[in-house]
């Protein structure tokens, strides 16, 4: 039995895993737990069942290692660049994320955002719940169809993939970005080409130095003042005040986000800009996807605990 500290109340079923093991936390209000108690708690546990919102950093994992006891950080996301994986492989603590199980309903999210933000959904919706719809007109929110658009997709993983699926249904035409050639139709070697290329542009890359502002002001003057940009991916990939400028000077149509550079925090400028669709980072928030996740880092948390090792370690 071991001693698992799971820093968030969880959906219901996500602990059934660690059924036998002796759980710590969360916090009865499900408050965060602050750099100096995850390091404290570190010390005292076998295992950390933490989110993407706990920074899970050097200094924690290096408590963690001093007290010979912590053994496995199991994040509930994909993404785990709120970990420092380098520090935990210097002390033999294994990382587990939680790929494939969202992948559909995060490019579900993509897609919703792709046809809220070509047709004005949530401007058209604001005015009718506000009472400013006066009827029907002809002119009146004149969107851009989504139908034989050019949708370019950065970042061709799991998500990418699912989402040029659904693209195909809509009888858009598909480009691709990556950072290796796919060999695979459709596949733009340039970024900058595939931006101006595309009526949609849908990210899906990771986290992390590498791709922070990837999409910067360069990047979105590129871009046509007809097209629409859709993050789900990072919040960090996208400047939000370069993004902000362009929605507020008509240099781009719209923009469907769904993760932000300093949740909850919101750019002001983000958060006032017309076209702009903008929700609380709901990509993978369906019952059943989510209660998958926790199952998923619950169960290679206990998998490590009991000397084995888990289909889901993170880099592997």
């Amino acid at each position: 039995m071991g001693r698992v500290l799971v820093t968030r109340h969880l959906p219901s079923g996500g602990l059934e895993p660690l059924e036998g093991h002796e759980l710590v936390g969360p916090k009865p209000d499900d408050a965060p737990y602050s750099h100096d108690e995850l390091g404290a708690l570190a010390r005292e546990c076998d295992a950390i069942v933490s989110l993407l919102t706990d920074r899970i950093d050097a200094d924690v994992l290096a408590k963690g290692a001093a007290s010979g006891r912590l053994r496995v950080v199991a994040n509930v996301a994909v993404g785990y660049d709120n970990i420092d994986v380098a520090a935990a492989r210097v002390h033999g603590i294994v990382v587990c994320n939680t790929p494939g199980v969202l992948d559909d309903t995060t490019a579900d999210t993509a897609f919703l955002l792709i046809l809220a933000a070509s047709r004005l959904a949530s401007e058209a919706e604001d005015d009718l719940r506000a009472g400013r719809w006066k009827g029907w007109g002809i002119t009146q929110y004149l969107g851009h169809d989504v139908h034989d658009a050019t949708l370019g997709i950065v970042g061709y993983g799991r998500i990418g993939r699912a989402v040029a699926r659904r693209a195909v249904g809509f009888g858009m035409r598909v480009l691709h970005h990556a950072r290796h050639d796919t060999a695979e139709p459709g596949f733009v070697a340039d970024l900058d080409g595939l931006l101006a290329a595309s009526d949609v542009v849908s990210l899906h890359v990771p986290g992390g130095d590498a791709t922070r502002h990837l999409i910067d002001a360069r990047r979105l003057a590129l871009m046509k003042p007809t097209a629409v940009l859709v993050n789900t991916a990072r919040g960090t990939v996208v400047d939000e005040a370069a993004l902000a400028d362009a929605l507020h000077d008509g240099r781009l149509f719209a923009a469907g986000i769904d993760v932000f550079e300093r949740e909850p925090e919101i750019h002001p400028r983000l958060l006032s800009a017309p076209r702009a669709v903008l929700l609380p980072h709901i990509g993978s928030a369906s019952t059943a996807t989510r209660t998958k996740m926790a199952q998923l880092a619950t169960s290679a948390a206990a998998t490590v605990l009991a000397g084995g090792v888990p289909p889901n370690v993170a880099g592997a």
